[in-house]
């Protein structure tokens, strides 16, 4: 098999031709696929058919699977290990607008790296989509190794061996969404995560940032978050960004550990949108969090 990769932006983002993804590809063709996710971090599949069972199955051929969040709605999705990303309740109906749920989906809205917030952070992402509205509701990526090659050497050594602290309550919390119970935030520790990594499937190195960074290990808090936002903000200028527009049976596989994405504004109370993702685990990031991962049992 001979994969057909059309470059969307520089080394960054690929769309994919020549290839029916399924939990039955052998085990050269999912090299196939690593190879490229390592070099593109982002890859774009049209006219994919994979329920959740095969994506759960195919999400496997990568890596141990996280289970997301669990929400006090009830689950509208057969497999824990499948994230609903939906605006929809457990019956498929729209969720309301105040519902706790919605917003804190609202933060998805914002540039983060899923699972950032875990003592083992998220690898691979695959998210496919089922429903999606008429208008809205595209995702954008950030490249984070060329947001770190674009840095000046002074800023390179700054925030060299830097350790920033996640929480997915600060993510929430900009937002002004805090509605969470204690035996919530004691599920979810903050954790924490190099601001710089080294990228294993390329060996370049990469800013590891987003909404769930709250502050900077050793910093005074306020000067903390200014160099967060002030990485963020170059990190995401338009020369780094990638916008995907959905079409039902696309697939797009990106790589956690040197991207940002976030999801674009859509009409969610008038309009369905059904996207269902598994997630990986880098299981390099539990060494940085060793503690939690005790206290967490």
């Amino acid at each position: 098999m001979t994969l057909t990769i059309k470059p969307l932006h520089d080394n960054f983002a690929g769309e994919v031709d020549g290839i029916r993804l399924s939990p039955d590809l052998d085990e050269a063709a999912v090299q196939q696929l690593r190879d490229a996710i390592n070099h593109y971090a982002v890859l774009i599949f049209h006219d994919q058919h994979l329920d959740d069972d095969a994506l759960l199955a195919f999400g496997k051929r990568f890596g141990t699977i996280a289970a997301p969040r669990n929400h006090r709605a009830d689950r509208r999705l057969q497999r824990a290990e499948v994230a609903d990303i939906s605006n929809l309740n457990s019956t498929g109906a729209i969720r309301d607008r105040d519902d706790h749920r919605r917003l804190d989906s609202l933060a998805n809205q914002l540039w983060h790296s899923d699972a950032s917030f875990r003592p083992i952070s998220g690898e691979l992402s695959m998210l496919f989509a089922h429903v999606v509205p008429p208008r809205g509701g595209e995702t954008e990526f950030a490249d984070l190794r060329a947001a770190y090659d674009a840095l000046d050497q002074e800023t390179k050594e700054l925030i060299e061996g830097l350790m920033a602290a996640h929480s997915i309550f600060n993510s929430r919390g900009l937002l002004g969404h805090t509605d969470y119970t204690e035996a919530e935030r004691k599920a979810l520790p903050t954790v924490h995560h190099p601001i710089v990594k080294t990228h294993t499937g390329s060996g370049r190195k990469s800013l590891y940032i987003g909404a769930h960074a709250e502050s900077i290990d050793g910093w005074p808090i306020p000067e903390g978050r200014l160099l967060l936002r002030d990485l963020l903000d170059h990190a995401t200028e338009r020369r780094f960004v990638h916008s995907h527009q959905w079409q039902v049976g696309d697939l797009v596989i990106w790589d956690n550990r040197c991207t940002l994405h976030r999801g674009r504004r859509y009409d969610d109370v008038n309009y369905k949108r059904d996207l269902r993702r598994v997630t990986t685990q880098d299981m390099t990031s539990a060494a940085n969090n060793q503690d939690v991962l005790a206290a967490l049992g």
